[in-house]
Order: structure tokens, then sequence, then C-alpha cells
């Protein structure tokens, strides 16, 4: 039954997405335990359907962001790299629990928002109360939820980039590193192979 499932949630997938829907002895490769006939596939696909009330379009920001870049620009279209920015922050935000009590829509307006302020001055407030499609409050929340989560993940990479560069980047800096870091138990210093072998080869 759940080998059937499968099969029957693709075979939906590649037909809402695909122009050319593969056959369905297509979509069983590998080592599958069965193999099903299309009319049974289809059986399953309309019983997810009727469990579903044939409500396919799963909603996400994205559904909106193209909405809310072009509204808060004054009608504009978006750039190239303000979509793909926001398209970042959007998948950042599918893992985040943080973003679990806000709506899709307040998403999409908060990330159009901050995606916007990070190359131009955009008044927040002016540009919300022009805006009759989403909670205000609900908007300025998320986007504050947004900023803090944008901040850490700056510092955090600010921290990894000074940690590697304090780090030699050349393979003789390397050696340079383990020569000095050779530690020795007896009370007279000793080489490690390695500097030997550098300073021979100098």
């Amino acid at each position: 039954m759940t080998q059937l499932l499968a099969v029957a949630c693709l075979s939906l997938a590649a037909k809402m997405e695909e122009t050319d829907v593969p056959l369905s002895m297509d979509l069983q490769v590998g080592e599958a335990k069965y193999v099903f006939e299309a009319k049974t596939i289809q059986r399953m696909e309309l019983l997810v359907l009727s469990t579903l009330r044939w409500k396919m379009q799963a909603v996400t920001p994205f559904s909106y962001i193209d909405f809310f870049l072009h509204k808060f620009s004054d009608g504009n279209s978006p750039t190239k790299l303000s979509v793909s920015r926001s398209a970042e922050l959007i998948s950042s935000t599918v893992k985040d629990t943080d973003f679990l009590a806000f709506r899709p829509s307040v998403i999409a307006a908060a990330i159009a928002l901050l995606v916007l302020r990070e190359t131009q001055m955009v008044d927040v407030e002016k540009k919300l109360s022009c805006c009759t499609h989403v909670m205000k409050d609900d908007v300025l929340g998320c986007h504050e939820v947004l900023q803090n989560k944008v901040l850490i993940r700056k510092q955090s990479i600010e921290d990894v980039s000074s940690s590697v560069s304090s780090v030699p980047q050349s393979p003789l800096g390397v050696l340079d590193v383990a020569c000095l870091s050779y530690k020795s138990d007896d009370a007279s210093l000793q080489t490690s192979p390695a500097c030997k072998k550098r300073k021979v080869s100098r």
C-alpha cells in the first residue's frame, strides 16, 4: 500500500508540473517490490485527490513574493537580484520553526520589505499602510524575526571567515604550523619529519 501511495503521489506531482507526463511504468523503477497497473495507480490518485479535496497547490511565500516586490517597489518590476535574494530568504525560513506562526503571505511581505531595504531606503510603515492585503502588525513581527535571523547568520559567517583567515593558506604555511605545534616529551627538542623534508627541499 505504501509503495502504491508513493507511486500515485509521484504521478500526481508529475501531472501538476510536467508538460510530458511519464508513463506509469517509468515511475516504477529501481528495486520495486511490486509493479502496479495504470488503472490501480489511477484509483489511488483519485483517493489521494479526494482526501486532499482536490487542493493540489501548496501555498507558500513563493506564491506571493512577486506581488509584494512589485507592490513595495511602487509598481516597478523587481530586479533579478531582489527575486533571487527573496528566494534565498524564503528557502531559509522553511526549516525554521519561528516562522510557523506566520502566514505565507505575511512572510512574503516581510521578506520583500527586507530585500528592498538592503538596496534602498524604504519606509516600512508607509509601505505597509498602503497595503491592505496583510495585517500590518503581523508583517512587522515577522520582519523583526527575519532581521534577527539575518544578523545572526551574518555574524556566524564573519566568525567563520575570520577563523579561516587566521589559518595559513599555502602548503608551506601549513608545514610551518605543523612544525611549530610539534611537541616532544623529551627534554631535547626534536624536529618532525615534515620539517626535515621541507628543509632538504630548499
